[in-house]
């Protein structure tokens, strides 16, 4: 049965698509069966994996609107392991539709189901805002992994995430837990980031990876070339980071399985 990861937080620039591209890619290389979700309307997933918007024949929309079956929107990739199910600017509507749909909250979690038995990991995508897609993405999810940039405006935004997650745990999905919080974007020279870095970890210190993202030319440049960074430039200091990150993953779940 496969693990549905949603990679979320509620402001935007934290380097959501960059971490769902990057582990999926370093899950995938490693012999992984792996399946995005592109569940954010602006798309950068899709394109950061070199799938043209214009041939797309299938989206996310299209599933969640029962228009067409989860496995007739996935996309093959370049990258070992790996497939996507793609977005457009069509899905920023879909927050609103959602809202008169019955069982409006578990869409993606129904579309969802069939592809657990297929895929060793699921990564959601989703989008800066707290909306229908973010809920649906939260119901449909095992665990919740949060990027958080080492900015002191990113606390702001973490604590609003908690209360959503609580608050989905208590009414939607009861076993939905934190996979873990990643710092990202960090540059250690900076007396800022240190100081995040440390008061996150005295309120969430079982939740924050060891694993920290720096800032990395790599990273920024990957998705402009349609790659994910371990294919870009494997020696680059993100990409050894997110490399380190699956592993510490892996570890953690051995730890919760036993």
């Amino acid at each position: 049965m496969g693990k549905v990861i949603a990679v979320s937080n509620q402001k935007g620039g934290v380097g959501k698509s960059t971490t769902v591209c990057n582990l999926a890619a370093v899950f995938g290389a490693k012999g992984s069966k792996v399946l995005i979700i592109d569940f954010d309307p602006q798309g950068n997933t899709t394109t950061s994996y070199g799938i043209q918007k214009k041939s797309i024949r299938n989206t996310v929309y299209d599933v969640i609107m029962d228009e067409c079956k989860l496995f007739e929107a996935v996309c093959a990739t370049a990258f070992r392991g790996v497939s996507v199910v793609p977005t457009t600017q069509h899905l920023a509507g879909a927050a609103v539709q959602l809202m008169s749909m019955e069982d409006r909250t578990r869409k993606l979690r129904k579309a969802l189901d069939e592809a657990r038995n297929f895929y060793d990991y699921i990564f959601i995508d989703c989008p800066p805002t707290l909306d229908m897609l973010t809920i649906n993405a939260l119901v449909a999810a095992d665990s919740v992994l949060i990027p958080l940039q080492c900015e002191f405006l990113s606390l702001e935004g973490l604590v609003e995430l908690h209360n959503t997650i609580d608050r989905v745990r208590l009414d939607l999905n009861k076993k939905l837990y934190i996979e873990g919080i990643l710092f990202t974007m960090c540059v250690e020279r900076y007396k800022i980031t240190g100081q995040i870095i440390s008061d996150v970890k005295k309120h969430f210190p079982k939740e924050v990876f060891s694993t920290v993202i720096p800032r990395n030319v790599a990273l920024s440049e990957a998705p402009s070339f349609g790659q994910p960074a371990i294919y870009y430039d494997k020696k680059a200091k993100g990409s050894k980071a997110y490399e380190e990150l699956a592993k510490e993953m892996v570890k953690r779940n051995k730890k919760r399985n036993k």
